[in-house]
């Protein structure tokens, strides 16, 4: 009954989900091209499977300092360095046109140590650009995977199946658990935007108990539209800032954000899964469409030198690269935030399993805004609150809480 499904890459916003895993590529491996997913062996297909990414942004510089149009050519050889490594700043020929609203411009930003800059003002719509949402939760324990989303749960990914509803009992070891209707074998789901509106956060209302929770887009118009600000030039941090609650963590490159953990143990005290598409996305009134885990589903950057392609930018200006190289395997010298440099790309991330719940372990630049907004410093795990993202020791990297902090970092 409890199906794990080995997605290969990783992302995932405030509730929910989505659909279509993948780890393939439709074209060849060419540093600075860009290529959409493909379907995972052991999950579905991405449905409206994924289109190229442009690379025809145009870039307007809006600041006080400058005008006019610059070319993307110019505002990418925009760089810092790290440790004696130049770092690149975010490339806006990277996104996908389709995923915005409108062009990127280059405006006056504060970063979190109160330092004037400039930064990428990107307009997203919300919703992907390369792919279909859903599905999330089945409508009858005869449902199978092929119309269902996932569940992710101390580490593992699961088939949120009809299945895996009418075995919830058993799994969370909880009588409570009864998300169907005995005798028809339906699911009970959020299917009206006043029940999606009442059940998507974090206290959910007693009547809302036992339902799999499931928002439309159709809800907010086909996508909340939001700007998201990333420094032009990556500045980074002496002591890394918790992810913690920021409103995201950073930008895939088909305009959908990856957002900070989904707050599971608050889902699962209402009885309620708010199941995530194939794809680790999900919806809510706040984010429209956003990621939790990343899953291959958008288009990603190949590399030249068999490194893990690129799948979006950070908050702080990093790229964010796939889980694994080309070799299938993981790089052994991340650091607490799941970052590392090379001569090539310099200081980046590299995105955690999608069981994990979390796309990078903490922010080792400056983010536009307080830094507050990321949950502070990195703290040890003797400091750790109940709740608390913590262990910035170098000894393991992730949101970690009070009552297992010890046991998986000490």
């Amino acid at each position: 009954m409890r199906t794990t499904r080995n997605c290969a890459a990783a992302m995932f916003g405030l509730f929910l989900l989505g659909s279509g895993c993948s780890t393939d590529s439709d074209s060849t491996p060419e540093d600075g091209t860009t290529t959409g997913g493909s379907t995972e062996d052991s999950g579905t297909p991405a449905t409206g499977s994924s289109s190229p990414v442009s690379t025809t942004v145009d870039v307007t510089t809006e600041t006080g300092s400058s005008s006019g149009t610059s070319s993307a050519d110019e505002s990418s050889s925009s760089s810092s360095t790290t440790g004696g490594v130049e770092v690149p700043g975010a490339d806006p020929e990277d996104f996908d046109p389709e995923g915005l609203t409108g062009e990127i411009t280059v405006v006056d930003c504060t970063l979190s140590n109160g330092e004037e800059s400039t930064c990428y003002s990107i307009p997203i719509a919300g919703a992907p650009s390369d792919h279909d949402v859903g599905p999330f939760c089945p409508r009858n324990i005869a449902d199978e995977a092929d119309v269902s989303g996932i569940w992710i749960e101390s580490g593992e990914v699961y088939d949120a199946d009809g299945s895996f509803i009418e075995g919830l009992a058993d799994f969370y070891d909880d009588l409570m658990w009864q998300l169907f209707d005995p005798v028809t074998g339906d699911v009970f789901v959020t299917d009206t935007q006043a029940a999606c509106e009442a059940a998507a956060q974090p206290n959910v209302p007693e009547e809302y108990n036992n339902y799999c929770v499931e928002c439309s887009l159709d809800y907010f118009g086909g996508g909340v539209e939001t700007v998201v600000l990333i420094p032009v030039v990556p500045v980074a941090r002496d002591t890394p800032a918790e992810v913690g609650t920021a409103e995201h963590v950073g930008l895939a490159l088909n305009g959908v954000t990856m957002d900070p953990p989904a707050p599971v143990d608050a889902i699962l005290g209402g009885y309620t899964i708010a199941a995530f598409d194939d794809c680790g996305g999900h919806v809510n009134p706040f984010a429209g469409y956003h990621y939790h885990a990343a899953t291959g589903c958008p288009g990603e950057v190949l590399q030249r030198d068999e490194h893990a392609s690129r799948i979006g930018y950070a908050l702080d200006g990093y790229g964010i690269h796939a889980m694994v190289n080309e070799d299938g395997q993981e790089p052994a010298d991340l650091d607490s935030c799941r970052g590392h440099e090379d001569a090539v790309r310099g200081y980046h991330y590299h995105v955690a399993s999608p069981g994990e719940n979390m796309f990078i372990g903490c922010f080792n630049g400056e983010i536009a805004g307080e830094v507050d907004d990321g949950g502070g410093e990195v703290v040890s795990c003797e400091d750790a609150g109940d709740g608390m993202p913590c262990c910035g020791d170098d000894v393991c990297d992730g949101p970690e809480t009070a009552d297992n902090c010890v046991e998986d970092c000490g």
